[in-house]
């Protein structure tokens, strides 16, 4: 399954379904599908009510050829109990060997090469805007997609297989929050509202529920799912473009930890790093070595890049920044140059524009900006950083992600700029991720404006 791009792990299931008279499921996955209510479709399906768009939508994504809305209201009235999901093309755990790379672009952009054009990938690329992703949501939460290696890779392959050319890149499907449930926290997703943690460290002295420090505990053993998608996912891709694996940033995941979810304030983080500035040090270490072995794991089990995101660096000024934040990033960077020198590795200090020069000088290879600042001027402080000295810094954004609800003409004249504005060496993508309600044909906008306004002579 995951190796045939030619057809989506939708249309396959939505078959398989259909095959096995599981029509409830069908029928989720389809009106999930055309965005309408469950018993409507029902009631459509059973009287021959659909319109002319569902039924192509619905033959396009399925059985094409065929009186589909025939079928499917005869087998719904013939439903059975639904079984579990029969079993796909097994998966592929071998990390001895992986297929051969076709596309380095990114890799070679990575590690300060010229390439000919600005290879192009965007966070949050795998998700919720993709149908075919909400429809296997449908029938998995959250974070069993991210616990099951086959979904995992599904899920990180469809964005490839829908910009078919147009990625240099893949990210492993996964989440920045696995790193606290691997140390004892739990984590719930909650629809329309995001993360959740029931029970959240409100005091110094709920750190002692935290895992980490007892005998036993394992990094490798507790996050061994996510590597295992990535493994699964390095052969599933077929050597198309490199796999790039990420995890969050201290801070930041101490602040998910502390605050229970999102904040606008971040007031109960804050106050651990002002009333509480010995055990907030305490944490941020033992979150810092647990992310520092999860990468490397990552790269064991085949990725080929990897990303720290420090997604709420901006709550932090200048000199918190350089004493919660930085050090930690930089820990966890040198840890890893040191076990996986040749693996370009990247950051992401959402919102701390003031800490590019320190950044520069840290030992990542790759610095993610957000669209909040102008890219001559990122590329002319992080240069003056560094002149004198053998390193060379490459930048990765920025464009704002909400030009992607604009219109096409719109969106190529931005990324044009935006491309004009970082010169020859960059990796384009996004100032942060792709949200829920984007169109899927405007990111396709984006990645053919970006193929068509980088390349160099």
């Amino acid at each position: 399954m995951f190796n045939n791009y030619g057809q989506s792990y939708q249309e396959q299931r939505m078959q398989q379904l259909m095959e096995q008279k599981q029509m409830k499921d069908f029928m989720r996955m389809y009106s999930n599908l055309v965005g309408r209510c469950f018993d409507d479709c029902v009631s459509d399906f059973t009287s021959n009510k659909l319109s002319e768009k569902e039924l192509s939508c619905t033959n396009r994504c399925t059985l094409k050829n065929m009186k589909l809305n025939e079928r499917v209201g005869q087998r719904f009235a013939e439903e059975t109990m639904p079984g579990e999901n029969p079993p796909s093309l097994p998966p592929n755990f071998d990390t001895a060997s992986f297929p051969k790379l076709q596309n380095d672009l990114y890799l070679r952009a990575a590690r300060g090469e010229k390439t000919e054009r600005a290879p192009v990938w965007c966070m949050r690329q795998a998700g919720r805007y993709l149908p075919e992703f909400r429809a296997i949501r449908v029938e998995h939460d959250f974070f069993r997609v991210c616990r099951t290696p086959e979904l995992a890779t599904e899920v990180t392959i469809q964005p490839l297989r829908r910009y078919a050319g147009l990625l240099d890149a893949a990210i492993i499907f996964s989440d920045i929050l696995v790193v606290p449930q691997a140390m004892g926290m739990q984590v719930e997703m909650v629809p329309g509202k995001g993360p959740h943690f029931p029970d959240p460290l409100r005091d110094p002295h709920d750190v002692s529920r935290l895992v980490d420090l007892e005998e036993g505990f394992s990094v490798d053993k507790e996050l061994d799912y996510v590597y295992k998608a990535i493994t699964n996912t390095r052969h599933a891709l077929q050597g198309q473009v490199p796999l790039l694996g990420f995890a969050g940033a201290p801070w930041t995941l101490m602040a998910y930890m502390i605050e229970g979810g999102g904040s606008k304030t971040f007031a109960l983080a804050k106050t651990w790093l002002f009333k509480h500035p010995e055990a907030a040090r305490q944490l941020l270490s033992r979150i810092a070595d647990v992310v520092a072995v999860y990468l490397v794991g990552q790269v064991r089990a085949g990725a080929q890049a990897l990303q720290l995101f420090e997604s709420w660096a901006g709550e932090l000024g200048p000199a918190d920044f350089a004493q919660f934040s930085l050090p930690y990033l930089s820990r966890i960077a040198a840890f890893v140059k040191q076990k996986a020198p040749h693996v370009p590795l990247t950051v992401f200090a959402k919102g701390a524009h003031y800490a590019l020069e320190q950044l520069a000088l840290s030992p990542f290879d790759v610095i993610s900006l957000d669209w909040t600042i102008d890219p001559r001027e990122a590329r002319r402080r992080v240069d003056e950083a560094c002149a004198g000295l053998s390193k060379k810094v490459v930048l990765q954004g920025n464009l704002d992600p909400t030009l992607l609800f604009g219109s096409p003409d719109v969106i190529r004249k931005r990324t044009e700029e935006m491309c004009r504005a970082f010169g020859s060496a960059h990796i384009a993508n996004l100032g942060h991720g792709m949200m829920p309600t984007h169109d899927p044909e405007h990111l396709r906008v984006f990645l053919e404006s970006v193929h068509a306004a980088s390349k160099t002579s």
